[in-house]
């Protein structure tokens, strides 16, 4: 590359040639997001060359090799044009989490938030399940990354597979629930979040009832919003200050955000501003922990062009069918009929039936939030 070509730092240079890089896995959190950001900060690099910046945020990457660590005892990958890419978001408890998660800084993590993404034939619409976190469910034994055996347990909580096995151990669980294999597995840590929504210049909302949870530092009146990082990050985390104060109503609230920042992204432009494209690209990089088979950017690339059709209009967002533990309020069990509605559904690339959903527990702060 002659030196009148050469790009400058944050800005991609034309005709660059891409390399390839892979980092080792790590943890992160809050990847329900994956499906806006990613669309929006890595797919046009692959139209623009990013020569070392290329390699910069291939090195940012940490991967995890699901498929090594689980074998062959999974669900038979079904070939039909879909995919399914389980989403998870882990209650990290380290680094630049502490502040964020609370509590001390152990390293410790739990599964705060996990989705179901399935992506239908064409790839022009998607289905996403929502899996509570409080769901008591039968965990199966299951293998780590580091080759670690754990133990199968009865009667405990989802967020307990991600805790107890790491990421290897939360994707042979929803298996083990679902039937359905999982394609892909994607997660984002705290502060990448907050950080992405600030570079995106927030994110607007509507609520239709004032929120005020002093545990997620929320205080929002009824009306419309611009959320920034540590607005957003308090929206999606809070569970005291709507419906019944249950990790329902939080999905809830999650799933419109989710359905707003797909619509804020459209309207941004990333897409005209170099800069900003690189610093999405690289808070994002930075931010995610993908499988393996999407541990480089050419990989993210390719399953990101394969969303951007997808926008919130054509996108479905249901809660795995869940009652109420009559023995404990505060957890909730598997409606197993109805579940399995969703999952045959899923693994026929058809849409939900409504009936899947139909009188299950929901958390009641339906219509809280809205897109602007």
């Amino acid at each position: 590359m002659s030196a009148e070509s050469t790009p400058e730092p944050g800005i991609p240079g034309p005709g660059t040639k891409a390399m390839s890089h892979r980092k080792p896995r790590g943890r992160g959190r809050r990847a329900l997001l994956v499906t806006a950001w990613t669309a929006a900060g890595i797919l046009v690099l692959g139209g623009t060359g990013v020569g070392y910046l290329y390699f910069k945020l291939n090195g940012n990457l940490r991967t995890v090799d699901i498929n090594q660590a689980l074998g062959g005892d999974r669900p038979a990958k079904v070939d039909n044009g879909s995919e399914n890419i389980l989403v998870l978001g882990s209650d990290t408890r380290s680094g630049a989490n502490k502040k964020l998660g609370g509590g001390t800084d152990d390293g410790s993590a739990r599964s705060d938030t996990a989705m179901i993404i399935h992506v239908y034939q064409g790839h022009k619409k998607a289905s996403v399940v929502s899996i509570p976190r409080d769901t008591l469910i039968d965990r199966p034994s299951c293998k780590d990354a580091k080759g670690v055996t754990h133990s199968a347990a009865t009667g405990v909580m989802f967020n307990s597979a991600y805790s107890t096995g790491g990421a290897t151990c939360a994707v042979k669980t929803v298996e083990s629930m679902t039937g359905i294999r999982m394609d892909h597995y994607l997660e984002v840590d705290f502060s990448g979040f907050q950080k992405l929504v600030d570079e995106l210049g927030g994110v607007d909302v509507t609520t239709t009832k004032a929120i005020d949870d002093r545990e997620s530092h929320l205080d929002l009146k009824a009306g419309t919003h611009t959320l920034d990082g540590a607005q957003a990050l308090g929206l999606v985390r809070t569970r005291h200050g709507v419906g019944d104060g249950s990790d329902l109503g939080r999905i809830q609230l999650q799933q419109a955000f989710v359905k707003a920042l797909i619509d804020q992204i459209k309207q941004v432009g990333v897409f005209t501003s170099p800069k900003k494209l690189y610093d999405l690209a690289d808070t994002a990089t930075k931010t995610i922990t993908a499988d393996s088979d999407l541990g480089s950017v050419n990989s993210l690339i390719d399953f990101a062009n394969g969303l951007k059709s997808i926008d919130s209009k054509n996108m479905r967002m249901v809660t795995m069918p869940v009652e109420y533990d009559p023995s404990n309020p505060n957890r909730v069990i598997v409606a197993k009929a109805k579940a399995k509605q969703v999952w045959k559904a899923l693994e026929n690339d058809q849409p939900i039936p409504a009936s899947a959903t139909k009188g299950t527990a929901t958390g009641q702060a339906e219509g809280v939030v809205t897109s602007s």
